[in-house]
């Protein structure tokens, strides 16, 4: 059993590892603008594998959420209690900090503020119900899928949620991704728009993905789990 230190050191590392890689991923599309860059799809699978990568690293640890949206999930499934629900979130925001300002240190000025540091923002005219919409539904199958793969002992099995999980969010992006920035995640946008300093519609991505969470954890569970009280679930105690 790991103990509380380790659980949030592995939440820091797994969401510092989504913010560098796919953060960064939409700053070197940028320096590579006209020259064959990313594109849409790059950046999709540059996150999706980030947290693929993380999930199967780290999900035995801490239950590889990286995210406050899983971590709400959890929390309203009675699977964490409020304390680690808050530590976690410190965790993964510190995570999210931490990798987006070394971003900024190493990646050219004129790059990363030409793209904001990949700080997730509404298109033009968008409004931002839909963009609170859109954040809550691909984050709610993002959840869902946690849910299915990492949490439920029946699932198809655990050592393909990282699979799941990455592909959920490539997937998220790919529809979003033009239209919000698809965060699917509260820290994604945090740590961005802290060290670029651009807060423009920022409660979309805390109230959309939080919302899509907390449904998606409570309907799975509801669903699903209820009859599976009292048996010790993916790395976490009741």
């Amino acid at each position: 059993m790991y103990g509380t230190s380790q659980k949030l050191i592995a939440e820091f590392l797994g969401t510092f590892a989504l913010i560098f890689f796919g953060a960064g991923s939409i700053c070197t599309d940028q320096y590579l603008h006209g020259a064959g860059g990313l594109g849409l799809l790059g950046i999709a699978l540059a996150h999706g594998l980030a947290i693929g990568i993380m999930v199967s690293a780290f999900g035995h640890i801490s239950g590889g959420h990286f995210n406050p949206a899983v971590t709400i999930g959890f929390w309203v499934t009675k699977r964490l209690n409020t304390v680690d629900t808050i530590l976690y979130w410190a965790a993964q925001l510190a995570g999210a900090t931490a990798a987006a300002f070394l971003l900024k240190a190493v990646v050219p000025e004129e790059t990363w503020r030409a793209v904001i540091l990949g700080t997730p923002e509404l298109a033009r005219d968008f409004p931002r119900w839909a963009g609170m919409a859109l954040e809550a539904v691909t984050t709610f199958f993002l959840v869902l899928t946690v849910f299915a793969t990492a949490v439920d002992e029946k699932g198809a099995f655990r050592s393909i949620a990282g699979f799941g999980i990455g592909l959920s969010i490539t997937l998220g992006i790919l529809v979003a991704g033009p239209l919000t920035g698809a965060a699917l995640n509260p820290a994604r946008a945090f740590g961005p728009a802290l060290a670029a300093t651009h807060w423009a519609n920022h409660g979309v991505y805390w109230v959309g993905p939080l919302a899509g969470g907390f449904v998606a954890g409570l309907l799975y569970d509801s669903l699903y789990l209820k009859k599976l009280a009292g048996f010790t679930r993916y790395g976490h105690q009741h």
